[in-house]
Formats: C-alpha cells, sequence, structure tokens
C-alpha cells in the first residue's frame, strides 16, 4: 500500500497551489497506455469483450479543441457525451441517498452522473447523486436527509436539490434563494416551515424496510414537485459546467504527468469500508462496500465509474451530536483516478459561493477526466491517513 507515496504526493501537490490558475501547454500527444488487469480483483465485474479501450492520448491542448456536435445533440456538463440537447440543456437533480447497510442496496443510483460521498455524524457516509436524465426511473432511494455541505456540492452542478428532512443548521441555507430544493417534509419541530415542500405526492414509502430506510422517489414525483415550485429547469446562462473532458477517441492518459499505478483505491471511512477496483478490460473502476460489490436494486449491476476523485477537506464539529461542518471553499489537496493511475492533485473554488471546485495538476494545468461517470469521495483532512491506493 502507497501510505509513505501519498504523503510525499500530498507534499508535491500542495506546492503548487499558487500555480492552478495557469495553463500550461503538454507534449505532443502519445498513444495512451493501458494498466494490466490487477492481480487479485477477480471480484470486479469484467466485461464480455475483454478489450482495452484505447484512444489518443489527451493533451491540454487537444481537449480544448472544439468539437462539431450533431444536430439536436449537444455534451453533457455531467459526462463529456454526446446527449440529446433536450437533456443537456436542462439542470440535474441532485439526489440525497441513504448509504446504512440498512438502506441498502440503493434504487437508481447507477443513473447517477456524478455522486458524491461524504462523512455524518457517527462515522457514517451518506450519498449524493446527481441525475442528468432520471425519466425512466419509477424509484429512486431511498431518500434522506439533508447536510448543509451536500447543498453546497450541488450548487456546483446548477442543481436542483432533493431531500427528505435535514440537519438544524441546514435550515436557513434551504429556505434561502441560494437553492432551489424539493424536501420531503414540510415542517419539522424547532425547525419551523421547510420552503421546498412540494407535496405529500412527491414520494412514497415501500414495506420492504422500516422507515426511515424506505422513502423513495420518482421521476414522475421529481417532475411534478418542480412544476409547482416553478423552479427553472434549464441551466442559468451563465453556467460554465464543472469538469474539462477529453474528446470523442481520447483517453485522458496520466502516464504523461508521471502517474503511478492505481488498481484499488480504499477512501478509508470507517463503518461501510468501501473500496474501489479497476478492471482494465473497459477501464472502469468498480465500487465495493461493506464486503460485498454495491450493487443497484433495479438492475443488479454492480456500480462502475470511469474516474475517482478524492478530496481532503478541512472540517469543524457543530455539537455534541455529532453533527459535522465540511468546508467546501477553502480549497486543499486530493487525488485524480482514471485509466488504472492516480496523480496527486490541489482543489480551489471558483469565485461565488455557487462556484465550481477545479482540480490542477502538479504543472499547474486543469485535470482532464475522462468521458462517464464520475465519484467523489470527499475525506475529512485529518483522516488523510486512512486512505490508501495500491
Amino acid at each position: 500500500m502507497k501510505k509513505l507515496k501519498v504523503l510525499l504526493l500530498l507534499a508535491a501537490s500542495a506546492s503548487v497551489l499558487a500555480l492552478a490558475g495557469c495553463q500550461k501547454e503538454a507534449d505532443t500527444p502519445t498513444e495512451a497506455k493501458v494498466s494490466e488487469a490487477p492481480a487479485g480483483t477477480e471480484g470486479a465485474a469484467q466485461v464480455s469483450t475483454g478489450e482495452v479501450i484505447k484512444g489518443t492520448a489527451v493533451t491540454q491542448e487537444n481537449a480544448e479543441q472544439p468539437q462539431t456536435d450533431p444536430e439536436g445533440m449537444t455534451r453533457s456538463y455531467l459526462t463529456g457525451k454526446l446527449v440529446s440537447s433536450e437533456i443537456g440543456s436542462k439542470r440535474p437533480v441532485a439526489i440525497m441517498l441513504n448509504n446504512i447497510i440498512d438502506a441498502c442496496p440503493q434504487a437508481g443510483i447507477s443513473q447517477a452522473d456524478v455522486v458524491y460521498e461524504a462523512p455524518v455524524e457517527g462515522g457514517i457516509t451518506r450519498l449524493m447523486g446527481i441525475f442528468e436524465d432520471y425519466s425512466n426511473l419509477d424509484k429512486i432511494g431511498s431518500v434522506r436527509s439533508c447536510r448543509n455541505y451536500y447543498v453546497k456540492y450541488a450548487e456546483e452542478f446548477d442543481a436542483i436539490y432533493v431531500h427528505y428532512g435535514q440537519a438544524a443548521y441546514a435550515v436557513d441555507l434551504l429556505n434561502s434563494d441560494e437553492i432551489d430544493n424539493i424536501s420531503g417534509l414540510e415542517y419539522q419541530e424547532a425547525m419551523g416551515k421547510i420552503d421546498g415542500y412540494a407535496g405529500e405526492d412527491i414520494f412514497y414509502r415501500t414495506d420492504d424496510r422500516p422507515s426511515p430506510h424506505n422513502c423513495y422517489t420518482s421521476a414522475e414525483g421529481l417532475k411534478t414537485a418542480i412544476e409547482r415550485k416553478e423552479y427553472d429547469t434549464d441551466y442559468a446562462e451563465d453556467y460554465k459546467g464543472h469538469y474539462k473532458f477529453a474528446q470523442d477517441g481520447q483517453r485522458s492518459d496520466l502516464g504523461i504527468y508521471g502517474a503511478e499505478s492505481a488498481v484499488k483505491i480504499i477512501p478509508g471511512y470507517g463503518v461501510n469500508e468501501p473500496w474501489f477496483e479497476y478492471n482494465s478490460g473497459d477501464q472502469k473502476y468498480y465500487r465495493f462496500q461493506y464486503d460485498d460489490k454495491q450493487i443497484d436494486q433495479n438492475t443488479d449491476e454492480q456500480l462502475s465509474y470511469d474516474n475517482v476523485i478524492v478530496q481532503f477537506s478541512p472540517w469543524e464539529k457543530y455539537d455534541d451530536n455529532g453533527y459535522i461542518n465540511i468546508d467546501t471553499f477553502s480549497g486543499g489537496t486530493g487525488y485524480f483516478f482514471t485509466g488504472g493511475k492516480v496523480v496527486p492533485v490541489t482543489w480551489i473554488k471558483d469565485e461565488g459561493t455557487a462556484g465550481a471546485v477545479r482540480y490542477y495538476l502538479p504543472s499547474g494545468d486543469e485535470i482532464v477526466l475522462n468521458q462517464g461517470k464520475t465519484w467523489v469521495c470527499i475525506v475529512l483532512d485529518t483522516d488523510k491517513d486512512s486512505f490508501v491506493y495500491e
């Protein structure tokens, strides 16, 4: 395991904070390098063809070349892939998802294009799935309560935020003009009215799990709530997107930046003890937790991601009940994993409360993600030593 290398790379990454806004020309594109299948990853799902995905290695220069999209199509802000203009122009929804073992497997999570995982009280993690196209989903969840830092992450994507309940510390933010939210609760004692409540028919409960782990929503429920609240469904005119993606036919090959091999990622969360295993056949990271594959209840398929980001974040304790507040503004260090490789990064938030976090390489270049889905692990900066990769 790479605990020592983690510390060394963190030191190198921290030295480039001042350079993060700079852009630097990269070397001439080279043939993409592909890692061999890692030993000991028999549990990871395998693609049927076994073929390695290849492409021209992406550089800062060719990543920024304009692409001509077919008529009626546009580039997804969340995946970099071509989607219909009708879908790609619409704001996503960011849905809070329960992640304790009694709530697993989650339903619909495999259709989230970006997933955030962060600690909450008691050492458990909660997930937030950001969905671009959820129109075919009758069951999404189970849906759980808000923590204020998740609202900030949702804002980075101009998303409509969906939750069932909230911590008291999040009420003022939820009731402000800063976020459009859909709440499953209209009123809570000692918290007052929640402005995002849109009716009791937006969420529903099932009888296969005990409350509060059995609350779900659907595409129809979300559509109804958005209409009742009269939220704008199109992206804001000044929204610029969150990530830079490799273009069609390209692969973001971190080897040109001196990256190390990374075929297993262990974020270090204590309760669910998750990890990711890299499959060189389809160049995706497969997700595990609670000593098993993490699957989608709707499909029985294991979750997999093209990009994994680890973001170390400062934090503070709110009270003796264990509620915490994670700093989403101050910046810090982290890691970017794609294609079986890893590089250290620094993260810096754009100006403004809703500005997106940008991730920069030691060279000062902004990272370029491979097209596809992304999982973001928010790790408390005091827990860095628990994070390892192999």
